[in-house]
């Protein structure tokens, strides 16, 4: 028989193997299945009551492994299954992060259709959008209601990111819809200050042309940053 289980921390084990040794490997099959997009042996394992939620050892539900890789099919398959996009992992990284992260417009698509919050405590997928960017997908988040000016761990906004990483069509993007260019983060850096600091004077002029009050913001020395998750190790 199936045995189902909630760890202290919330995390969701499989199935008991005892009444059926054949089912050994299921744990990692139902990993793989949705790192490498396998509907067929996932649809299996989920008709043999596999939970949708399922998570990894680092705590990622099998829809986030999908997003992750890009794997639509097993994203669509998750979701008609049940799976809830609202999740996050430890990290607090969502399957629309993931998305986000790695490029793939039509599963972020799908995760907003499915209900995957936009605007939540910590790293946001917009802010994710603006340090990879990713500026079509910037501009479906900000057109599904998006936050702006949201503030990251480390007090860093969207526009932040993508002043410090060079992208100046986001950065246009943001300005265009209402982002503040003098707020400042943990460190005492603005989106004008980081510019500058990555040689993006293109940005840091654009900065300077639509928001001349850049140049009265004057960062103080840098405090010791406060950040998590992904974005963390990726500023790092």
């Amino acid at each position: 028989m199936l045995l189902f289980k909630r760890a202290a921390l919330g995390l969701t084990l499989l199935f008991s193997i005892a009444a059926q040794p054949a089912l050994a490997g299921a744990y990692d099959d139902s990993i793989n299945a949705a790192r490498l997009g396998d509907t067929g042996e996932l649809t299996d394992l989920l008709r043999q009551g596999l939970e949708a939620d399922t998570v990894d050892a680092g705590g990622n539900t099998l829809l986030m492994l999908a997003a992750r890789e890009g794997q639509l099919e097993v994203v669509d398959l998750l979701l008609r299954s049940g799976a809830r996009a609202s999740k996050r992992n430890p990290a607090g990284d969502s399957a629309l992060m993931m998305a986000v992260l790695k490029g793939y417009q039509p599963i972020v698509e799908r995760l907003l259709a499915a209900g995957a919050p936009l605007n939540h405590d910590g790293w946001t997928p917009l802010m994710y959008a603006a340090f990879q960017g990713q500026t079509d997908i910037a501009r479906l988040l900000i057109d599904r209601g998006a936050d702006i000016n949201q503030r990251a761990p480390n007090l860093a906004t969207a526009l932040m990111f993508a002043a410090r990483n060079g992208h100046i069509d986001i950065v246009k993007l943001l300005l265009d819809r209402g982002a503040d260019a003098n707020v400042v983060n943990d460190q005492n850096r603005t989106a004008h200050s980081w510019a500058l600091e990555n040689s993006n004077t293109d940005i840091a002029e654009l900065l300077e042309r639509r928001v001349p009050s850049v140049l009265k913001v004057a960062p103080a020395p840098a405090a010791p940053q406060k950040s998590g998750g992904t974005l963390r190790v990726l500023i790092e």
